[in-house]
């Protein structure tokens, strides 16, 4: 007997919602021009939409919502449109990561290992210091700080070059939280290689606190106004008052201590020794 390998009689290929989308559009008359101008929505976005390509879009608050304004102008259930664009979503992310585990970016090769790049940093305040003191010492003798016993003995024209702190410096230790304010608040939070720590819709009062081991963490979100953020305990300014979207925001707790006071450092007198 023949096997038979192909679809079945009548089986027709499963449509995401990105199709039923287009193709309901498509049945009202309506033109993309005209749903454009129906929605308000970009162009390219709606385009995105019906090829189902929703983790292109700016984030998945922007997917849901867009994909129900897209649902309403055509006829289709709305909410029901928003869960299988979440479904969608979930699923497009459980892929990612598994390609994320696969196949990782760069040639661990080329990239110098941690005990060689501290040894070349060692190498080169040596380097540093060792020239400094050759300057100093042998081509301009004279051009250094004055000693502290010419200090004592008040020896004319010596200058001691004293180094004293500008202002006190906050402290910038303590884990760093960030709690929302309002329900669905989304955030995404990342290290400077790009690896996501977290990513959702925060409810009202729900906190996250930054991991510690975290290199160089920074945040995107579409609602600064509405997160407040404390270090140590400490409350420090919002990153916004208002909404609008923020990206590639540090939240080191230097970072953010920096925002309310700027980082003060030290400064150098040059203070007469004697007459």
């Amino acid at each position: 007997m023949e096997e038979n390998t192909g679809p079945l009689d009548g089986q027709l290929p499963l449509l995401g919602i990105g199709d039923r989308l287009r193709e309901a559009r498509e049945k009202a008359g309506m033109t993309i021009e005209q749903l454009v101008a129906e929605t308000r929505i970009p162009e390219r976005h709606l385009l995105l939409i019906e090829k189902g390509d929703f983790a292109a879009l700016p984030a998945k608050t922007y997917a849901t919502g867009f994909a129900r304004t897209y649902a309403r102008a055509v006829g289709l259930d709305e909410r029901a449109t928003a869960d299988e664009v979440r479904a969608e979503l979930a699923a497009s992310e459980g892929s990612d990561r598994y390609r994320a585990a696969a196949f990782e970016p760069g040639d661990p090769a080329r990239i110098p290992s941690r005990g060689l790049a501290l040894f070349s940093l060692f190498a080169l305040i040596l380097l540093i210091t060792g020239g400094v003191v050759f300057y100093n010492t042998i081509l301009s003798p004279g051009s250094g700080p004055g000693s502290l016993l010419d200090e004592q003995r008040g020896v004319p024209g010596q200058a001691a070059r004293v180094t004293r702190p500008a202002a006190p410096v906050a402290s910038a230790t303590g884990p760093v939280v960030f709690t929302a304010l309002e329900d669905g608040v989304w955030v995404k939070f990342y290290d400077g290689a790009g690896t996501q720590l977290m990513q959702k819709q925060m409810a009202k009062g729900e906190s996250y606190t930054v991991p510690a081991d975290a290199t160089g963490p920074k945040v995107w979100t579409g609602r600064p106004d509405a997160l407040t953020i404390t270090v140590g305990g400490k409350p420090v300014p919002k990153l916004a008052e208002s909404e609008g979207v923020m990206k590639d925001v540090p939240v080191t707790a230097e970072a953010l201590l920096a925002r309310e006071t700027g980082k003060p450092g030290l400064t150098d007198e040059t203070v007469p020794t004697g007459t």
